[in-house]
């Protein structure tokens, strides 16, 4: 597909997976061999018409120069014509010339639909308006015309695996094991963190609305840390999708060879995050072989304390954090940052190199990330807020982006700035569930 016809798919994609229905215009896209009969099954063996959709214009995507205009075509025959013409404007190099390339795939009958294909083709650019109120019923004979193309059908093998994005409908759709140390042992000289319990209800309830099975974990030491993550990879996650890891603790910079990083236990050692991605691999955990494996990581692992840059007034919109906010991190000596004694650190680590993973974290390799004792940590209630509000359109790299920017413009002290970071190794798409029909 052309770039710039790509490009308006995805501007649209929340008009397209809000009002498309894919049951419509199926056939059509078979019959002009946009799509295959797998591709076709893939798309119908979602249970909801938002996922049916959504995974339509993901597909269409991948398609051949042709796929686009072939698209807006049959949005007209099956009387979408807002969505067709919302589109269609959308290109604005676009003029109807290139869309009839393919006559026999696209007639877009205006004035002469007869024979000569080229009149049709200066023809279509005036008439924008008049165009769609043609089609809707004059090529509704025409689908069965091409009977060539089901030669590349292939209707015994099912996709319960789409090329471009990860297999999310099981029920539930996998475990989510939340670790949350609040209450730190004297010994370990780490400050309790308040405020975590918000971020863990938080993220609880998301991920129970995201139909997930929620296992919650609070106060872990050391070897109990090891131990759930040890429990969790020895399951049977056959029946299950995907694998979400959460875990609020206190951070520290680790000795490793990959992944930096590492989360305390409440007693003071650190479990470094390289082994914690481990347990989860494709050979600690055949079952989650192939499936996504996601770490959301709200803890700390340096010290550094990020005092941003200039920009111009209209590039942000800045917002102040709260006045107690605090950092998850392990003691510092310091003398030259002269915080108040309700500061603390949060996040920091990296990601291993078998695939299917994606590490997410609240802060900057190296720097420290906020939490506020009463409303949590920057990045956990941002990315609360963008899972509420853009799961039902969006795949979670862009959702996070929209976290990374939104934390971005938040300070601490009216000074302080934070950067939440990703390691990615998906190899395709993913959306998760959503309620939303």
């Amino acid at each position: 597909m052309d770039p710039k016809h790509r490009r308006i798919l995805q501007r649209h994609r929340r008009d397209l997976v809000t009002s498309l229905n894919p049951a419509d215009i199926c056939d059509g896209l078979l019959s002009k061999g946009v799509f295959t009969q797998d591709m076709i099954d893939e798309i119908k063996s979602k249970a909801i018409r938002r996922d049916q959709a959504r995974q339509l214009v993901t597909d269409l995507e991948t398609r051949g120069s042709q796929a686009f205009p072939a698209f807006l075509e049959c949005l007209r025959e099956t009387g979408h014509h807002d969505l067709a013409e919302l589109l269609q404007s959308g290109d604005s190099a676009h003029r109807p010339p290139p869309i009839p390339a393919q006559p026999s795939l696209i007639p877009l009958p205006v004035q002469n639909p007869i024979k000569t294909e080229k009149p049709d083709r200066p023809d279509l650019t005036p008439p924008v308006a008049v165009e769609p109120l043609r089609p809707v019923s004059l090529p509704v004979a025409k689908p069965p015309s091409p009977p060539s193309e089901p030669e590349r059908v292939r209707p015994n093998r099912q996709r319960r695996d789409s090329i471009q994005c990860y297999k999310m409908d099981a029920s539930p759709c996998g475990i989510c094991l939340i670790i949350n140390n609040v209450d730190f042992e004297p010994a370990s000289d780490l400050k309790d963190r308040k405020g975590s319990n918000i971020d863990c209800d938080k993220m609880e309830n998301r991920f129970k609305a995201l139909n997930f099975e929620v296992i919650v974990k609070r106060n872990l030491k050391y070897k109990h840390i090891r131990h759930e993550m040890s429990s969790l990879a020895k399951r049977d996650h056959s029946a299950y999708d995907c694998c979400v890891v959460i875990i609020l603790s206190h951070g520290t910079e680790a000795n490793h060879n990959r992944f930096p990083g590492a989360v305390h236990g409440v007693d003071g050692p650190a479990v470094p995050v390289q082994l914690i991605t481990n347990y989860l691999n494709g050979q600690n955990c055949p079952s989650l072989q192939g499936k996504p494996k996601l770490f959301f990581i709200q803890a700390c692992g340096g010290g550094e304390k990020d005092t941003g840059f200039e920009v111009s007034p209209d590039e942000v919109e800045p917002s102040l954090g709260g006045i107690d906010d605090q950092m998850d991190a392990i003691p510092m000596s310091s003398s030259s940052d002269s915080l108040s004694t309700s500061d603390e650190l949060d996040a920091r680590a990296t990601l291993p190199t078998p695939s299917d993973i994606l590490v997410s974290y609240s802060t900057f390799p190296g720097y420290v990330s906020w939490r506020d004792t009463q409303a949590g940590s920057w990045y956990v209630e941002n990315l609360d807020h963008v899972l509420e509000e853009n799961v039902a359109t969006d795949d979670l790299v862009t959702m996070l982006m929209m976290v990374n920017d939104a934390v971005s413009q938040i300070s601490a002290k009216g000074l302080y700035k934070q950067m939440p970071g990703s390691f990615n190794f998906l190899r395709k798409l993913l959306y998760f569930q959503s309620s939303q029909s």
